[in-house]
């Protein structure tokens, strides 16, 4: 998968480098180029915004540069890529729309900032036929102060969908989100079997694997129940 990410402040995206998609990318099996905005910036400020039509605070982002921006891009690119737009209107990001990325060759990241990206952007290369789709997408209903961290979030959870990023390709079948059942997975315990007054279950160290199976899907529907109780209203009524 190629990955490009267009921000005023590429340096923020450096933990891209770390960790598992580090390594991903020096396998080979993900490919990620970060571009600094103000280099499609023509004038001798290099401004990147302007005030917004209407009126009202803060600044919006120009198209002109995003324009500049996001053609070369795809001038060079070898398949039609996917623009992602990182905003807090956006559809929401989840599980299902992670797995559905992970299988695209080429994912753009546009990060605004400000009072976000001129809307005719997305309009525009919505219908341009020479990218794949443009998705504005929300990681949650608050607003940060840029694109970069929502970007670095999908980009996580996308490529670690991706055959051969982990290590072990079965971790991600009882995730949360992606488990057959809908449930958030329930807690988790390593050694030592006592830390700080604090016991491992038993059943975990039983050695029954009928019995941790079953006591690892009670679990996992309390810890629903707690927390994600919107994730039980849309399971379907079991038949009777």
């Amino acid at each position: 998968m190629k990955i490009d990410v267009i921000s005023l402040f590429p340096s923020y995206l450096d933990p891209l480098n770390l960790s598992l998609l580090g390594k991903a990318q020096e396998q080979g099996i993900v490919e990620i180029v970060i571009h600094d905005l103000r280099d499609w910036a023509t004038d001798q400020h290099r401004t990147v915004d302007d005030t917004p039509y209407g009126g009202g605070p803060g600044m919006v982002m120009s198209p002109v540069v995003w324009g500049e921006a996001l053609d070369s891009i795809r001038n060079q690119a070898m398949v039609d890529p996917v623009l992602i737009i990182p905003t807090p209107s956006g559809q929401p990001f989840d599980q299902v729309l992670a797995s559905s990325l992970a299988g695209e060759e080429h994912l753009v990241f546009a990060c605004g900032r400000y009072e976000g990206i001129d809307s005719r952007v997305g309009m525009h290369y919505s219908q341009d036929q020479r990218w794949s789709s443009v998705r504005e997408v929300s990681i949650g209903d608050y607003v940060l102060a840029g694109g970069e961290v929502a970007s670095m979030v999908m980009i996580e959870a996308i490529t670690r969908l991706i055959p051969g990023i982990l290590g072990n390709p079965e971790s991600v079948i009882d995730d949360s989100f992606s488990r057959l059942d809908s449930l958030v997975e329930g807690p988790v315990f390593t050694k030592p079997p006592t830390w700080r007054g604090l016991e491992v279950p038993e059943v975990l160290r039983s050695g029954n694997h009928g019995l941790v199976a079953q006591w690892r899907k009670d679990q996992a529907q309390a810890r629903t129940e707690t927390f994600r109780p919107d994730l039980l209203s849309d399971l379907p009524e079991p038949p009777h």
